[in-house]
């Protein structure tokens, strides 16, 4: 082994043993209760940047760090018994997204927990304000609702004629039912007559684009939570069938086919996470770390859709996407 490899070897177990002797201290390692929302196909590009950021900072799976991964698979029903769970098995942290947040608040006012995604964590009682969260609840913020009419403006760029906009959301998360009167707000603001379609469990979904047939709505959008999430291949099918431009707020529908997203990075929210893990379990009071929102927003557009949709994206839309797959 060459010298400069083993000082580097050296560097990294050094960082990692003052966790590993603290864990043998205790007489476990820390344990962290991943509520996975939606399925773990579906986090698939999120769940890896939430470890691999947790072993940049010394603390790796299996050595000096416990992970109990859940998944509710989209079913709210599963958030509450999840929570009881990890209370029950006594983790030090529960890292959670969307509407399981307030589950797991309502199961723990002890045991922090960190949001991965929050699409409105003042509106929703989880914070006492983004700067001073106070109690046990922190995280990364969406702010989907803040740039839903960003999303519509985009819609229309892409579909200059339409008229009638289809809104379709899991009205069991509030958060995304919060989202949906922002865009019919936003829609009437724009001159667009907005239709809603309402959703509580994966049944709903196909029937409620049944409803579409033979309508009016030009284009689609999406309230992104864990049960769209779980189902998004079958909403991109059912999209593609009924002829519709859709947006989404997450990219990861559009790399499953969907047509154009905008959000912001999620696996950079995951990486953050960590990040607040860490200061956690080094002895941080989650109420006295800030919850952040995004700064940047990405652009995603698959043209392969957009193909199959005879649609033909503008060219100033293409030239402000942050990609475009081909």
């Amino acid at each position: 082994m060459r010298r400069r490899d083993f000082i580097t070897l050296l560097g990294g177990a050094a960082a990692a043993w003052p966790l590993a002797a603290l864990a043998q201290q205790a007489g476990k390692l820390p344990t962290i209760g991943f509520l996975g929302t939606a399925t773990a196909s579906a986090w698939s590009n999120y769940t890896p940047a939430f470890v691999q950021r947790l072993r940049e900072l010394g603390w790796i799976e299996g050595r000096t760090v416990a992970i109990e991964y859940r998944w509710a698979e989209g079913r709210n029903d599963r958030f509450a018994e999840i929570a009881a769970e990890f209370v029950r098995l006594k983790v030090d942290v529960i890292v959670t997204s969307g509407g399981s947040v307030v589950a797991a608040r309502q199961a723990t006012s002890t045991i922090p927990i960190v949001f991965t995604i929050a699409s409105d964590p003042l509106g929703d009682g989880l914070v006492a304000s983004l700067a001073r969260p106070g109690g046990n609840v922190t995280g990364l913020s969406a702010q989907q609702t803040d740039i839903a009419g960003k999303r519509l403006e985009f819609l229309r760029e892409l579909v200059p004629g339409v008229r009638q906009i289809a809104i379709m959301a899991n009205v069991g998360y509030p958060g995304a039912a919060l989202e949906m009167a922002e865009v019919e707000t936003a829609a009437r603001t724009l001159g667009l007559d907005p239709v809603t379609l309402k959703i509580r469990r994966a049944e709903d979904i196909t029937s409620v684009f049944d409803t579409l047939i033979g309508g009016h709505a030009g284009a689609l959008y999406i309230c992104i939570e864990g049960l769209v999430s779980a189902y998004r291949t079958r909403i991109n099918t059912l999209a593609l069938g009924a002829r519709l431009p859709t947006i989404y707020g997450q990219r990861d529908f559009v790399d499953a086919g969907g047509l154009i997203s905008y959000g912001p990075n999620l696996q950079t929210l995951f990486r953050r996470a960590a990040d607040y893990v860490d200061k956690i379990l080094r002895g941080t009071k989650p109420g006295d770390i800030p919850v952040e929102q995004p700064t940047k927003f990405e652009l995603v557009i698959n043209l392969t859709t957009a193909k199959a949709l005879r649609l033909k994206i503008p060219e100033p839309l293409l030239a402000a996407a942050d990609e475009v797959i081909e």
